[in-house]
C-alpha cells in the first residue's frame, strides 16, 4: 500500500474539476479497484464528491464544495494517509476511532444529532451530453491522453465542418479542453492555435519529435485566447418577437448566443440573439410560427428566402 494516498487523492480532487478513475490511479500508482474503494470510502464519510458513469465520466467534487481538512488532527491526517486499511488492519493499529472521527470532520456540512445523511452519489446525477445528441463519436479524451502526456507532435486524421472528408495534418498539442458537454484538442497547427472537437477527430499517429509550442503560451492561456475569439465572431444580431411561454425553451437552446430579452406585451418578448454569420437565423425555425424576425432586414429578407424554398419542397404540386 502507497502512504498518503488518501490525502493525495484528496489533493488532486481539489486541484482538478473532474478526474477519471484511470488517471488517478497512474497518479497513485495503484489500481482502478482500489480507486474505487478508496472513492467508496470518502462517499461513506459525506464528503462533496460524485461520480460520472460513461464514457466521459470521472470524479468531481461539487461545484462550490471544498474537501475540509483543516479541522483533522494528526492522527486524522494520518488515517487518511493510510488509505485502504481493511476494517481488521484499523482495530489492530487501534485507529477505528480515529477513522469514525475523520469521516465526520470530512462532510460537507455538519450532521444533525440522529440523523443519517443521504450520500452524495444518491441526491446528483450528471448529464454533460447536449440535448437529443446522438452517440459520441470520434476520439475520446481517455483514448488520446497518454500520448499527450509524453508531450510529442500528432498526426491528426481530422474532418472540418464544412467539408465532407477529413485530411491529415500535424499538430503541435497543448491538451484538452472540455467545455459545455464537448471535448477539444487545444493544439497549434501551422503555428496557429486551434480547437479541435474530437468528435471529428477519427484517428491519430503520435510522431517522433516532441511538440513545438509558442514560446510563453500555455494549455490556459491558448484555450482562453480561442475561447474569447469564437466568442466575439457572433457580432451578426438579429432581433426577433417571440411568444411569452417559449422564452425558457429559447434559453435552452440559444444559450449564450441570447444576449437580450425585453417584454413588449403579456403574450411577448423582444429577442437578441448573436450569429457569427447571417445563415446561423436557420436555428431560429425551430419556434415556427411563436417567432418573428424583425431586425436587421437583410435578415428577414433571408429568413423569407428560406420559407418559401422550404415550402416550394412541400406544396402539393412537389
Amino acid at each position: 500500500m502507497k502512504p498518503h494516498r488518501l490525502f493525495s487523492m484528496m489533493l488532486l480532487l481539489q486541484s482538478r474539476p473532474q478526474v477519471s478513475t484511470a488517471e488517478l490511479a497512474h497518479e497513485l500508482g495503484v489500481s482502478v479497484r482500489t480507486v474505487l474503494r478508496d472513492v467508496a470510502w470518502l462517499e461513506d464519510a459525506g464528503a462533496p464528491i460524485y461520480v460520472r458513469r460513461g464514457r466521459y465520466g470521472g470524479i468531481s467534487i461539487l461545484p462550490g464544495a471544498q474537501l475540509d481538512t483543516s479541522r483533522l488532527s494528526p492522527e486524522e491526517v494520518d488515517r487518511l494517509r493510510m488509505g485502504g486499511l481493511d476494517q481488521t488492519q484499523l482495530t489492530e493499529l487501534g485507529l477505528v476511532g480515529t477513522d469514525l472521527t475523520a469521516q465526520r470532520k470530512l462532510r460537507a456540512r455538519a450532521k444533525p444529532p440522529g440523523d443519517d445523511l443521504i450520500a452524495v452519489s444518491k441526491i446528483v446525477v450528471v448529464d454533460n451530453r447536449a440535448w437529443f445528441s446522438a452517440d459520441p463519436s470520434g476520439v475520446s479524451p481517455g483514448e488520446l491522453i497518454g500520448d499527450l502526456r509524453r508531450g510529442r507532435r500528432l498526426r491528426i486524421r481530422y474532418r472540418r465542418s464544412a467539408e465532407p472528408d477529413a485530411t491529415w495534418r500535424t499538430v503541435d498539442p497543448y491538451g484538452l479542453l472540455s467545455r459545455a458537454g464537448r471535448w477539444y484538442l487545444v493544439a497549434d497547427s501551422a503555428g496557429k492555435p486551434g480547437l479541435f472537437p474530437l468528435e471529428r477527430l477519427e484517428a491519430w499517429e503520435a510522431g517522433a519529435g516532441a511538440r513545438r509550442l509558442r514560446r510563453g503560451e500555455t494549455l490556459e492561456s491558448v484555450a482562453q485566447e480561442l475561447s474569447v475569439k469564437l466568442e466575439r465572431e457572433a457580432v451578426f444580431e438579429v432581433r426577433a418577437r417571440l411568444r411569452a411561454d417559449r422564452l425558457d425553451l429559447a434559453r435552452r437552446i440559444l444559450g449564450r448566443r441570447l444576449t437580450e430579452v425585453s417584454s413588449l406585451d403579456p403574450e411577448y418578448v423582444q429577442i437578441t440573439v448573436a450569429y457569427d454569420q447571417l445563415q446561423g437565423i436557420r436555428q431560429l425555425l425551430q419556434f415556427g410560427e411563436h417567432l418573428t424576425l424583425t431586425h436587421p432586414p437583410e435578415a428577414t429578407r433571408a429568413m423569407r428566402e428560406i420559407v418559401d424554398a422550404m415550402a416550394s419542397i412541400y406544396s402539393p404540386r412537389s
